[in-house]
C-alpha cells in the first residue's frame, strides 16, 4: 500500500511540474522576451487587421503585387499541410507544373529573360514567405506597370525591403513577399 501512495504522489508531482509549472514558465519567458514570435509573428495592415504572418507565405495573383514562390503545402500555403511535393527531378508531374508556371510567368514579364528558380520551385516546407532579391527584381516592371509607378521607385522599395544574411554569415539575402506587398500598398496605395 505504501508503494501505491508513493507512486500516486510522484505521478501528481510530475504532472504538476511538467504539465503546469514548466509550460507556464516557458510561456511566460517567451511572452516577456519574444512576444511577437511567440504569438506567430503576425503582420497587421494600416487599419490594424491581421493579414498574415512573416513566417508563412501567401498566394498573390494580382499583377500589382509581387508573387510568392509556388506552394506544395495542401491546397497552397496551408500551414496544416506543410511539406514539399516529394517529386523528384525525373517526375513528369513536376516537369509539367514547372513548365506551366514558367510559361505563365514568362508571359506576364514580356522581354524578361531567365526566370529565377524560386518563382517556379516550391520550398521544402511549401510555406516559405521569402523570395530571392533576383526573383523580386524580375517582377519589378510588371508590378510598376500595373500600379502606374516608375520602375525605379518599385526597385528602390525592393532594395529597401531586402534582408541580408543573418548576422552577416548565415542564409541568403531574401525578401519577405507579404511585407513587401504591404509596403507597396503603404507607399503607392492598394490595388484591387
Amino acid at each position: 500500500m505504501g508503494t501505491l501512495w508513493t507512486s500516486i504522489r510522484v505521478t501528481l508531482a510530475t504532472v504538476v511540474v511538467t504539465g503546469l509549472l514548466y509550460p507556464a514558465l516557458i510561456t511566460g519567458l517567451a511572452q516577456a522576451g519574444f512576444a511577437n514570435q511567440a504569438n506567430g509573428s503576425l503582420v497587421k495592415d494600416d487599419r490594424g487587421r491581421v493579414v498574415g504572418s512573416t513566417l508563412i507565405g501567401q498566394a498573390f495573383t494580382h499583377a500589382g503585387y509581387f508573387f510568392s514562390r509556388p506552394s506544395a503545402a495542401g491546397g497552397g500555403y496551408d500551414p496544416l499541410a506543410s511539406g514539399g511535393s516529394n517529386l523528384g527531378p525525373t517526375s513528369k508531374k513536376l516537369r509539367d507544373r514547372v513548365t506551366a508556371d514558367a510559361q505563365r510567368i514568362g508571359s506576364q514579364h514580356a522581354g524578361a529573360t531567365h526566370i529565377p528558380v524560386d518563382l517556379v520551385s516550391a520550398s521544402g516546407s511549401g510555406l516559405d514567405p521569402h523570395i530571392s532579391p533576383a526573383a523580386a527584381h524580375y517582377q519589378v516592371l510588371r508590378v510598376a506597370t500595373a500600379r502606374n509607378v516608375a520602375p525605379e521607385r518599385v526597385k528602390a522599395l525592393v532594395d529597401a525591403m531586402t534582408q541580408g544574411r543573418d548576422l552577416g554569415l548565415w542564409g541568403e539575402p531574401r525578401v519577405n513577399v507579404l511585407q513587401l506587398n504591404l509596403a507597396l500598398d503603404t507607399q503607392f496605395g492598394a490595388v484591387h
